[in-house]
């Protein structure tokens, strides 16, 4: 299914195969349900199957930038307590603790491949700011240039509404944007946008290839979020709408996919694209 696409222009839309290859710089957003069990878990061996796949898109010459929730998933993990709690004060506690392991599992996974890892932790203030948009935009550069990977994540511990960015599905955007990204690849536990819920409803369709947001949200019903996840479908469009705006195309794929990165490369996998 194709949402807004011109009869006018239809051999100008590349596969996501196509696209993948033409990307030199890659913002990949991995979503806290590509991140943990059907428990709400962590799911080391999915996060170690993502790292050895972009250590292959690095050494076939590609410039990554990972936007990675799971920080309140990894406090869990790490404590085993304080998860029921709904008081904020604890959720930001669990986040400082799952921060820390969170960084400490890709730091080892990604030395098994001889590749440092730096830490962001932005709010939304850093990016209204011009002097700080600046001196990310410098680090994230000069960390890329060095061949460290940067791990960007919002500052959990000290946001509030006032200056919270709200789901990292929008901080991949923005940092897409900074950056001056070729392509954001959302990673969550769906194929892609359908016309409905697909956890509801068996007939959901697919929608492959999308070049009109506003038509592509009157075409569908957006209703529901998964349980471990705080975007939802809606903000992944949005997300799409943002990199759109400057030309960047979004990608949304089955992250929880064994090898989802290596076989959307190959065209053995889809998703649904948003053409910028």
């Amino acid at each position: 299914m194709v949402i807004g696409k011109n009869d006018d222009h239809e051999e100008e839309l590349l596969s996501l195969k196509e696209l993948i290859e033409n990307s030199r710089k890659i913002v990949i957003k991995i979503g806290s349900n590509t991140l943990s069990t059907d428990k709400g878990e962590v799911n080391l061996h999915a996060m170690h199957n993502i790292v050895d796949q972009l250590v292959e898109w690095m050494k076939g010459g590609k410039e990554i930038i990972i936007v990675s929730s799971g920080a309140g998933i990894c406090g869990v993990g790490a404590i085993n307590k304080w998860f029921r709690r709904k008081d904020m004060n604890y959720k930001q506690a669990l986040c400082a603790i799952g921060q820390v392991e969170l960084m400490m599992a890709y730091k080892e996974l990604f030395k098994e491949y001889d590749y440092h890892v730096g830490q962001l932790l932005l709010t939304r203030d850093d990016f209204n700011d011009h002097s700080r948009n600046l001196h990310i935009r410098n680090t994230l550069f000069t960390l890329v240039d060095e061949g460290v990977v940067p791990i960007v994540n919002e500052n959990d511990t000290v946001s509030v509404d006032e200056i919270k960015i709200g789901d990292n599905d929008t901080l991949g955007a923005l940092t897409a944007n900074l950056w001056g990204a070729d392509l954001l690849i959302v990673l969550s536990d769906i194929d892609g946008v359908y016309d409905k819920n697909p956890k509801e409803h068996p007939d959901a369709k697919i929608i492959r290839q999308v070049t009109d947001i506003d038509e592509l949200k009157r075409s569908i019903s957006t209703a529901g979020t998964n349980r471990f996840g705080t975007g939802g479908v809606v903000t992944k469009i949005e997300a799409a709408r943002r990199v759109n705006e400057f030309g960047i195309h979004m990608a949304l794929l089955n992250g929880k996919k064994e090898d989802i990165l290596r076989k959307a490369a190959d065209g053995r996998e889809e998703g649904t694209v948003f053409y910028g």
